[in-house]
């Protein structure tokens, strides 16, 4: 109890405090750097205290549920296709980390192959066998399972716990066992028919060739979309899917054979394709497969199941050093609060108390700006544009439900559905999100939310990897001297300076002196702790236009807007901000803002920015090419692809590959915008949508079908992007209430555009995009979330540098 209130309550406050007196009395910056001395399973550290080995297996394991939304709610509800057997088929274990960026677990096996306890494929239905598989594969096709979180020892409770310690059973974290892939967790399902699946799969029980099959009518693709069959596992997905990769510290010597200490929780996989796997069963030119799969290796487009036309690409963040991350106490707030009571006949969605608990109780209230903050639960910063911005606590929460978790219980029906068009139906757009019914519901919500500081312990006690260490070295000095030869003599003393009037206003946590230099402060200090004092970001809320200039998309999500699916997880500070007057795309209600990325360990996360667009791109080069989803984004200047682009640069997670690429990413970084390879991300095939009844032509002796056609080269955003739905109102509005819609657009011309374009539509009914295309200067004005359709743009801090200057803080970043 007294490591676990050092871990998270003294890391709120006092060690601000601490931070700063050890500074001033003479802080040191040669400090021993993450460990990698233990050789097993990260959660299995010896070193760890009880909160922070509960948090990180919790971390790594719980899915809390959402196996049955990647089942039943995605490919029937969304409706995405996700093919597991083609992404996790033992057969093509070591095709996996080239094609979807996976990180193989080194427990599990391929059955027949030397030393793998089952023999044959049939065995485990062509999977991996995995620890714990033997108990599994009894209750396929039967009930009666019961889940290794059932038995999962929770660490002892904070003495100051309004709740006493009273927890939701363990058994709502739900771990099942591993797929094969960290972070993709198996379950038996009980609905599975055995004979049913040996004949759809011709007798041949290690694949599911079968079930993957294409059908007819092609809409429905292929058996996957089949609820009358049943396949024999659920496939759930942790936190760790996307966080999980290898350290930087201690690669693998082989990707695809990962050891046990080769992985760590927290670092953020720069090489997910994550996306790719949740459309793996749907055709590459589908509109399902481009709207969930058109983002870089190492990105996921958080918007992708609560949709809000808006491409949205961002990295998994790597979560170091968030004792000394800024805490902003002076936000506005509503949330709910941990208390032992409720005022008698209190309504439930102002105060809870679980029933059949002792004064479990929850109250919602509205923390003002003057209001202290709750020291054990932190207001941060925690997405890329500040969104989840009501704790630290509750944006862990809200990942556990962007997964998946609660899915049928509280929040598929407050989700986008594709297909409606009538305004008043549910699904035409989002609905917020209520926690209160949530948790009331929820056995997986409470599961996770009575765990989260646990995992807060395991994800506050995480440390940036260095070079220096990374290298084998003795300490940063030597570092420093490899740097000085590489890049010239004094060249990091002299980087850091550069850093300083260059950088540090946005990417140092600490303060500049009186006169507003940072040439004083020391960026690599660090307390007694071994922990560096600077988070290298101010984690302040920056207009993404009027400041960055990068790729305004992750900016302009609206998710967490008033009325929109995640509202209750956004402060209304956030929600106040200003509209960028420099953003010729909405950014009202609180969204056009970025937040500065740490620099932390920045030697080992290339390429750079929200959505790895400025850098070489990276790609796996698999095998099987089938699962090869790398697409040139290189342009000319009219947005067209180039002849012989630059070649992508696989995978290479050794110290000397990733230091590579950082050098190479540094380099664009530094050059003016206009001076960089033009990114453009492009369809690289047609899409094609088939919409309405076969109707049978009698003259012709076929079926005749609507089909429209997205073109090859058209810009991804510009589809993506498009608010079609608000565009089809304002169409039919113009024939049905034209002074009604020129009052709305406040534009008589643009009025009669908008509504001479349907007749347009009909008349081009297989080619929509001409029509957009055509009317492009409206239809941006109008329709469109995100206009810029360029990847790499922006950020020309340090562009004007002299090479010599370029070449010091290169030299000195790599020190971070």
């Amino acid at each position: 109890m007294q490591d676990r209130k050092h871990t998270i309550r003294l890391g709120w406050l006092g060690l601000m405090v601490i931070s700063s007196v050890l500074l001033l009395s003479g802080a040191k910056n040669d400090v021993t750097p993450a460990t990698t001395a233990f050789k097993g399973n990260q959660c299995d550290d010896p070193a760890l205290t009880p909160a922070q080995r509960s948090g990180c297996k919790i971390w790594f394991l719980a899915t809390a549920g959402n196996a049955r939304f990647h089942t039943y709610v995605l490919p029937q509800r969304l409706p995405v296709l996700l093919d597991w057997y083609r992404v996790l088929n033992s057969r093509e274990r070591n095709d996996r980390f080239g094609a979807w960026g996976m990180i193989n677990d080194p427990e599990c096996c391929t059955p027949g192959k030397l030393g793998c306890p089952r023999k044959k494929l049939e065995e485990t239905f062509g999977m991996d066998y995995c620890p714990g598989d033997d108990e599994l594969l009894k209750f396929v096709g039967k009930q009666g399972y019961r889940d290794p979180a059932c038995d999962f020892q929770d660490a002892p409770a904070s003495g100051d716990d309004p709740h006493k310690g009273q927890r939701e059973s363990s058994c709502g974290l739900e771990f099942g066992t591993s797929s094969g892939a960290m972070g993709i967790r198996k379950f038996p399902n009980p609905r599975f028919n055995l004979e049913q699946w040996r004949k759809l799969n011709g007798g041949d029980l290690s694949s599911w060739k079968g079930f993957e099959a294409e059908v007819k009518p092609d809409v429905f693709h292929s058996k996957l979309r089949d609820g009358s069959v049943e396949p024999p596992f659920y496939f759930g997905m942790s936190c760790g899917a996307c966080h999980i990769a290898f350290d930087p510290l201690n690669p693998p010597k082989d990707p695809n054979n990962p050891k046990p200490e080769n992985i760590k929780g927290v670092v953020g996989n720069q090489y997910t394709n994550i996306t790719a796997v949740m459309s793996s069963g749907e055709s590459t030119n589908s509109p399902m497969f481009r709207i969930f799969n058109y983002v870089r290796s190492g990105t996921v487009d958080t918007s992708g199941f609560p949709h809000d036309y808006n491409g949205n690409p961002g990295t998994p963040n790597a979560i170091i050093n968030m004792n000394k991350r800024p805490t902003f106490p002076d936000e506005e707030i509503t949330k709910w609060f941990k208390t032992d009571h409720c005022a008698a006949g209190a309504d439930e969605k102002a105060c809870w108390c679980e029933p059949g608990r002792n004064n479990k109780c929850w109250e919602r209230r509205t923390k003002k700006a003057t209001d202290p903050m709750d020291p054990n639960d932190p207001i941060m910063h925690i997405l890329k544009g500040s969104e989840d911005s009501i704790g630290a606590l509750e944006a862990v929460q809200r990942v556990y439900l962007n997964i998946g978790s609660c899915s049928e219980t509280c929040w598929e029906n407050h989700l986008t559905n594709f297909f409606v068009l009538d305004p008043t139906q549910r699904g035409f757009g989002q609905t917020p999100v209520n926690i209160g019914q949530c948790r009331r519901e929820c056995p997986n919500f409470r599961a996770v939310e009575d765990r989260l500081p646990d995992i807060a312990a395991f994800l506050f006690a995480q440390r940036p990897t260095d070079l220096w260490a990374a290298r084998g070295l003795k300490s940063r000095d030597e570092l420093t001297k490899q740097l000085d030869q590489e890049y010239g003599p004094d060249s990091v003393k002299r980087g850091q300076e550069v850093f300083a009037d260059n950088c540090a206003a946005c990417h140092s946590s600490q303060k500049p002196d009186a006169s507003g230099s940072f040439r004083n402060v020391d960026f690599l200090a660090a307390d007694a702790n071994g922990e560096r004092i600077d988070f290298l970001s101010n984690d302040r809320s920056l207009p993404a236009v009027s400041n960055v200039g990068t790729n305004r998309g992750r900016a302009l999500h609206s998710n967490h807007m008033k009325g929109y699916v995640w509202e209750e997880y956004g402060s209304e500070t956030m929600r106040n901000r200003a509209p960028d007057p420099k953003d010729p795309d909405p950014s009202d209600g609180g969204r056009g803002y970025y937040r500065p990325a740490s620099l932390l360990g920045l030697w080992a996360t290339a390429p750079y920015m929200h959505n790895n667009a400025i850098g070489p791109e990276v790609c796996g080069k698999p095998v099987n090419k089938k699962n090869d989803f790398y697409s040139s984004p290189y342009v000319d200047a009219a947005d067209k692809p180039i002849k012989n682009p630059p070649p992508c640069w696989p995978f290479d997670p050794t110290v000397a590959g990733r230091y590579k690429l950082f050098k190479a990413s540094v380099a664009e970084l530094l050059t003016p915008p206009e001076k960089r390879p033009r990114k453009v991300t492009l369809l690289n095939e047609d899409i094609v949508i088939e919409a309405g009844p076969k109707v049978f032509d009698p003259v012709g002796k076929k079926y005749l079908q609507l089909r429209m056609v997205i073109p090859k080269g058209t810009p991804q955003d510009e589809v993506g992007n498009l608010l079609y739905k608000q565009l089809i109102i304002d169409m039919v509005l113009g024939k049905t209430d034209f002074e009604g819609l020129k009052a709305k657009l406040k534009d008589e011309a643009s009025a009669k555009e908008v509504a001479g374009m349907l007749d347009e539509f009909l008349a081009n009914i297989n080619t929509p995009i001409n029509v957009v295309q055509k009317h492009g200067a409206l239809i941006r004005k109008y329709y469109m979330t995100n206009t810029d359709f360029v990847d790499n743009g922006g950020h020309a801090f340090g562009t004007d540098l002299s090479d010599r200057d370029k070449k010091a803080l290169t030299a000195y970043l790599a020190t971070f």
